[in-house]
């Protein structure tokens, strides 16, 4: 499940696809892919390990959206 701390969310894992503004992340902790709302998804390439914070509200579509406060590219893909 998705790690959530002061309504504050977590999702860790590689980003498998990546658009404008927008990167796709297999959630290391459920395996679902989520689409992450960031700016900056020019940054990072396929198969980044990335940790996203976001606000702690997710979309119910498919695949599940969130906006990003913060994308940090990581060592390894579990928090």
């Amino acid at each position: 499940m998705e790690n959530i701390t002061n309504g504050m969310g977590t999702i860790c894992g590689p980003v498998t696809g990546i658009d404008c503004c927008e990167l796709l992340v297999c959630d290391h902790a459920t395996g679902q892919e989520v689409l992450v709302h960031t700016p900056n998804a020019c940054c990072f390439s396929c198969g980044d390990c990335v940790c996203v914070h976001h606000c702690g509200f997710m979309t119910m579509s498919l695949p599940p959206q969130v906006t990003a406060t913060c994308v940090k590219r990581v060592t390894s893909c579990g928090c």
